[in-house]
């Protein structure tokens, strides 16, 4: 083997160690699908990548910093914010974003939880601004669904109709001009005037948890409470009205039929009695002394059985009883 041919051979060599150096450093790197990354020199910012695929860098002098493409949520920590009426309540929201500028982002934070520490603290000062703005009954409620009064169908009575208008005052509050979801939205805005120069896309903030705090509970439960019975109250006075006057109807229905019961038995006993008269003169015409002698023993029994004795029965009405003559 001549000497250019070893010298040859030794460069070959020497380049392929080189490049097996090169590849095992690591020249290449993968951005998979919802990634990005941020390419640093020197900790200087020299390039990023937010589409997936095979990409080169600089060995030992290039670092990449991968970040994650899709929607990130964050969860806030409870707070007690008053409302416009200095009521105190305790919010919990929970919120959406993304890194829409990851070269902006890496100067701002470099890392995910530097990113949640700032944008927390900005979503709570977003949440208690449009909050302290406004009205209990705008945060907790969406729509003025309670405040609708029903209709009642045509055959509902009106003692009815003021006691349901009376549940509908109570359970009302003021008018929903904005309600929730638009506070929502005003919440979402005022986070997104800070966070776009951190290379962050806020999409929304969401109450996850609205709930009263310990003072307001018990001043709501008490109003429930007085509310509840003044409604039970009137439904019971209602329904001693609707006692009463049943009552008023029953006695009136037994008196009128205890009357028309009447009037029907007198009118029997009426015609009973001008029948019997009847009989008792038909029967007289045919034997006079038969039916006087009837009626006297009728009258001895219902007339005589209250007198133990009679001091004289000298007497006209004792004619058949003692008398020969009398008997038939």
């Amino acid at each position: 083997m001549t000497k250019a041919m070893k010298k040859l051979i030794g460069w070959l060599i020497t380049l392929f160690v080189l490049f097996i150096i090169f590849v095992s450093t690591g020249p290449f790197y993968i951005v998979n699908e919802g990634k990005q990354v941020v390419i640093t020199r020197f900790g200087s910012i020299v390039g990023t990548h937010t589409e997936a695929g095979l990409y080169i860098k600089i060995p030992f002098l290039d670092k990449v910093t991968t970040y994650p493409k899709l929607v990130l949520s964050l969860d806030g920590d409870e707070q007690r914010i008053p409302t416009k009426e200095n009521q105190f309540i305790i919010v919990d929201t929970t919120s959406r974003w993304r890194i829409a500028d990851p070269a902006k982002f890496y100067e701002s934070f470099t890392t995910l939880d530097n990113a949640y520490n700032k944008l927390s603290d900005i979503i709570d000062s977003s949440t208690r601004t449009v909050i302290t703005q406004n009205k209990l009954s705008e945060i907790v409620r969406s729509s003025n669904i309670i405040n609708d009064i029903k209709q009642k169908d045509s055959d509902e009575d009106e003692e009815t109709k003021e006691i349901e208008n009376l549940v509908n005052e109570n359970n009302s509050n003021d008018l929903i001009l904005k309600g929730r979801g638009e506070l929502c939205k005003q919440m979402t805005m005022e986070a997104n005037k800070l966070v776009p120069e951190y290379g962050i896309d806020l999409i929304d903030i969401v109450p996850r948890q609205i709930k009263y705090s310990d003072e307001l509970t018990e001043s709501v439960y008490n109003r429930m409470i007085k509310d509840r019975n003044q409604v039970a109250q009137a439904y019971r006075s209602r329904g001693e009205g609707k006692k009463a006057e049943w009552l008023g109807k029953l006695e009136s229905d037994k008196r009128t039929i205890a009357s028309e019961a009447y009037r029907k038995s007198e009118e029997i006993k009426g015609n009973a009695d001008a029948e019997a008269a009847a009989i008792y003169a038909s029967a007289y015409n045919k034997d006079p002394e038969f039916y006087t002698f009837w009626k006297s023993m009728e009258s001895y029994k219902a007339n005589l059985k209250d007198y133990p004795a009679t001091l004289s029965t000298k007497m006209d009405y004792f004619k058949y009883m003692y008398s020969p003559d009398g008997k038939r």
